[in-house]
């Protein structure tokens, strides 16, 4: 297994890079940079790939109706350059939140849009002249605009033609998508004894139509981390606060994906009731409504015997990369206590 962790959003990107210096002395392999409607991920990843030497940078996740597939290609290819070959991939869809009420963009065909993405970044990597007929009109036909686009390929020799790909899928089309064209993927809220009961099926379809090129499917999941008993119940108030969000507020009755995986996983009424008090505004009660069993399998915190139970959990369940989020005073010495752990 990998190690690996995210740079929230919300922080101070010099400060975080200053932390993701001294984790990569400790062992950490790869860092994931968010971006939501915050500082944007791109600028951040560079500054990380000036600062650090091994560790992979992936953006986690560029959202795709932000950007055009061919600005994303050429940002992993610049990203990819700099950083000497250490540039991940990571694309999401966001939601029709952030993408109609930040972007001002519509959030249709999202599953499509990103299969075409994938297609077409990977044409742009391999220095082909970029044509597509899809969702994506690439050149633009004539009767859409001036009529004098053509054909163009990427100027400069990409590092890497196989650049990886990692997709943020939870439902169902999606995670058959992802298995089946991305190098990676990154779900949400992973309950390892869970996995085949919430996304099994799905994922055996993907893979069953993926080239074997691609290799393995790559797979991150952890969660928050503590092992000091002083930390445990601050890591698990950080957790319930992080998953209320989401459970509960990220999208509507009736449509929010992350909400759907926790009722697949084992919890429907529990996934219910925390929606509709955080949509109610009762926020610390949705994060208290959260059952203290999804609490304990979806993170990593408690004494080492239990959070190494968790971690070969995670690894019997086709976890490759531990993605943690620290909660401690020393997050170099308790990572580096992690690694050792790592199957």
């Amino acid at each position: 297994m990998k190690l690996s962790t995210q740079l929230p959003y919300s922080d101070d990107p010099v400060a975080g890079a200053d932390r993701i210096v001294e984790l990569e002395k400790a062992g950490l392999d790869v860092v994931w940079v968010a971006e939501a409607y915050s500082y944007d991920a791109v600028s951040v990843m560079g500054y990380l790939a000036a600062r650090t030497s091994r560790i992979e940078i992936g953006s986690g996740i560029l959202p795709i109706f932000t950007r055009t597939p061919s600005l994303l290609a050429m940002t992993a290819a610049g990203l990819d350059a700099l950083s000497g070959g250490r540039a991940i991939l990571g694309l999401g869809t966001s939601g029709p939140q952030v993408v109609e009420g930040f972007h001002g963009v519509p959030f249709d065909k999202p599953v499509a849009r990103t299969r075409e993405v994938i297609e077409i970044c990977r044409s742009v990597w391999r220095r082909e002249k970029v044509e597509h007929r899809g969702l994506y009109e690439i050149p633009l036909p004539a009767e859409r605009g001036t009529g004098l686009g053509k054909p163009l390929k990427l100027i400069n020799h990409p590092r890497r033609a196989d650049i990886p790909i990692w997709v943020a899928s939870l439902g169902d089309k999606n995670v058959e998508m992802t298995a089946e064209l991305a190098q990676g993927w990154l779900p949400h809220a992973v309950v390892p004894e869970r996995m085949e009961e919430a996304f099994g099926a799905p994922l055996a379809a993907g893979l069953a139509k993926r080239d074997p090129a691609l290799g393995p499917l790559q797979i991150a999941g952890g969660g928050f981390l503590a092992l000091e008993e002083e930390m445990w119940e601050p890591a698990r108030r950080a957790a319930r606060a992080m998953f209320a969000l989401y459970i509960g507020g990220m999208g509507a009755r009736g449509k929010n994906f992350y909400n759907t995986v926790m009722q697949r996983q084992g919890w429907p009424d529990e996934a219910k009731i925390v929606q509709d008090l955080y949509l109610d505004g009762h926020k610390e009660e949705a994060a208290a409504a959260l059952p203290d069993d999804f609490i304990d399998r979806s993170t990593l915190i408690g004494p080492a015997g239990h959070v190494r139970e968790r971690i070969a959990a995670l690894h019997e369940a086709g976890v490759t990369h531990l993605q943690v989020t620290p909660v401690t005073n020393d997050a170099p010495g308790v990572l580096g206590q992690v690694r050792e752990w790592l199957p």
